[in-house]
């Protein structure tokens, strides 16, 4: 069976072989959010299922399709939907394209999600700017042994979000009038949503947003060199005392609604 590192090679010179300019910036959608790419002038798009050793994505609003384009003058990799630990995948399975962009030359991420508010004055549709995070999935990516030739192996992860490049949403979210705020993301497993206790446990140790994703990946973006920026958009608020219960089809309807703002962020970080 071919290595990890072998795989992610190999995916890398398949898809390098096949577009006009190695990307410089990598970006990643979340739940209802790939409407957010529309800006981006698309060279070549490949359907997941067809990337040699490519995960596939099984949610809901998450399209599957890799993009390879210019946006303001750069040239962009992007990916319309990701990959969760609930659906079964492994960590490495759930990063494995954070690998790849690393073969390819990306030295920027950008990720976006769809979260749960924690924060009392998030409001729905409101654009979380992720400064720190949480890890409460009981994974990391990094566990096995290391790839030296991809970074080191106890990577520093105080700045993990990049602060030049948060200023710079916040600017772009500034100028277009959206609202924007700050906060720590809490990674989940899930699929299943918070219970009251949950919450009142998530907020106690500061989280402000909560979601099923990002944190696998910005640990392997940082452990490969990347500078990260995480946005969230809020698409419910969680009360612990009167808990509102949730479903799949709000989540994604009103991310759906939100990713004309990301995209106006998206580009002006760009």
């Amino acid at each position: 069976m071919k290595s990890y590192k072998h795989r992610a090679v190999e995916t890398a010179e398949y898809l390098n072989a096949r577009i006009n300019k190695a990307p410089e910036i990598g970006i990643l959608t979340g739940t209802g959010l790939g409407n957010s790419l529309g800006s981006i002038g698309v060279d070549v798009s490949f359907n997941y299922e067809d990337i040699p050793h490519f995960p596939v994505s099984t949610v809901q609003a998450h399209v599957g399709k890799l993009l390879f384009g210019v946006l303001n003058g750069k040239h962009i990799i992007a990916m319309q939907g990701r990959f969760h630990l609930y659906e079964g995948y492994s960590p490495a399975d759930v990063t494995f394209p954070i690998r790849v962009m690393q073969e390819l030359g990306v030295k920027i991420l950008i990720l976006s999600n769809a979260a749960g508010g924690l924060n009392p004055d998030f409001k729905v549709g409101d654009i979380m700017i992720i400064k720190d995070h949480i890890n409460l999935t009981g994974s990391n990516p990094l566990i096995g042994p290391n790839e030296d030739i991809w970074g080191i192996r106890f990577p520093d992860m105080s700045r993990a979000y990049d602060e030049k490049l948060a200023l710079l949403a916040e600017d772009a979210g500034a100028k277009a009038g959206i609202r924007m705020q700050k906060g720590v993301y809490a990674g989940l497993k899930g699929p299943s949503l918070e219970t009251p206790a949950e919450v009142r446990f998530l907020k106690t140790i500061g989280a402000e947003a909560v979601g099923f994703s990002t944190v696998q990946e910005v640990i392997s973006a940082v452990h490969g060199g990347m500078r990260v920026l995480g946005l969230s958009t809020i698409t419910n608020i969680n009360d612990p005392d009167e808990p509102a219960p949730a479903t799949i089809e709000e989540i994604i309807n009103v991310a759906e609604k939100a990713a004309p703002k990301l995209e106006t962020i998206i580009n002006g970080v760009v």
